[in-house]
């Protein structure tokens, strides 16, 4: 049992807590530049600073935010008048966290599948993060549906087990690990076949943290909603994503884990929200609060609104406002619409979404 037990309980159950959720802002150098490349601003370090602290001085953010996953390069920088953004964070009652992945390699012999990569390192990585104020951390895996096999076996088998590993390292070091198997919504797979594939994986998922010795208590899940492929045609309601996640949540993850941070992928803004909500009005046992851990459907009207420019920080800031307080609203299953507004509806789709 890790000295830091009783600590990742309660970050975890911090992060958990009724009407809140996570605002994911570790995107890479890399991809910020890729947000950034629509609205004409250059991906300089400190553009990226003055975008990162628009977001963690939005007045009132602690209301529905409990936690903000870091890029490494974000967790050591500081506001303008030299506060460090993670006693910023602290000083509202929101969560540091930081992402200690190094992205995904191809796994050799497969269709195109791969597994994360970063292990190496880890636990001397975790434990500088822990002493710059990081108290929970995101590893991101990603399993693909295509008609060849995807994903195969080895691929469920490696991710997890990486996965685990990496949560292990972790809660030695005081971090609450996010776990998070992302099946990816490319394709034309039917809302049945996603189901079917994200048990596999979560199956898996909790098998090897099990063997691992894992401490369920002081971790959450990050998994994808079950919903059709982005090509696929068939109807489906927010009402049909909530009974297929639900029930494939309820056969897999045990009740020990305190949260589940659903990711957006590449839904719209309001989209992400409606199916969140509609998740919580699920009529079914759901002894975990599912809530969410989400970028793009964020930031997408923010960084529209910010467009670059300090004259508009406030606009941006209200735009993050909306959004959280809708997701918010969504957690406890009582959101009515509220933030329909701006590039609400915009699809967030990227084919083979990389950090």
């Amino acid at each position: 049992m890790s000295t830091f037990a009783a600590e990742l309980v309660a970050t975890a159950n911090a992060i958990a807590a009724p009407g809140k959720g996570i605002l994911a802002a570790d995107e890479s150098t890399g991809t910020i530049g890729k947000r950034f490349a629509p609205i004409n601003v250059e991906n300089i370090e400190e553009n990226r600073r003055k975008y990162r602290q628009l977001l963690f001085t939005t007045e009132g953010l602690a209301e529905h935010i409990s936690g903000v996953i870091c890029y490494e390069e974000t967790l050591f920088q500081k506001c303008d008048d030299g506060t460090q953004f993670v006693d910023l964070l602290k000083s509202k009652g929101i969560i540091p966290g930081i992402k200690v992945d190094m992205g995904v390699q191809p796994l050799p012999g497969t269709d195109g599948e791969t597994v994360t990569q970063g292990i190496t390192g880890l636990g001397q990585r975790c434990k500088k993060y822990y002493e710059q104020g990081a108290r929970f951390a995101k590893w991101r895996a990603v399993l693909h549906i295509k008609d060849s096999g995807c994903p195969t076996q080895l691929a469920i088998d490696q991710n997890a087990a990486t996965l685990a590993r990496y949560a292990a390292i972790c809660q030695a070091n005081g971090l609450v690990p996010i776990v998070e198997p992302e099946v990816l919504m490319d394709g034309a797979h039917s809302l049945e076949r996603s189901a079917e594939v994200t048990e596999k994986v979560l199956a898996a998922c909790y098998k090897v943290l099990s063997d691992h010795h894992v401490m369920l208590e002081g971790t959450l899940l990050k998994p994808n909603m079950v919903r059709p492929g982005t090509e696929n045609k068939d109807p489906c309601t927010p009402a049909d994503i909530a009974r297929a996640t639900v029930r494939v949540l309820q056969h897999t993850v045990p009740v020990a884990v305190p949260g589940i941070t659903f990711l957006s992928g590449g839904m719209s803004e309001e989209q992400a929200t409606c199916a969140l909500d509609a998740i919580n009005k699920y009529d079914g046992k759901k002894p975990w609060s599912l809530t969410f851990s989400y970028g793009r459907a964020l930031q997408q009207s923010v960084l529209k609104a910010w467009g670059g420019s300090d004259a508009n920080i406030k606009a941006a800031q209200d735009m993050l406002m909306v959004r959280a307080k809708a997701n918010g609203e969504a957690n406890l299953g009582k959101y009515s619409g509220s933030g329909a507004v701006g590039a609400a509806n915009e699809s967030l789709h990227v084919k083979n979404y990389s950090y």
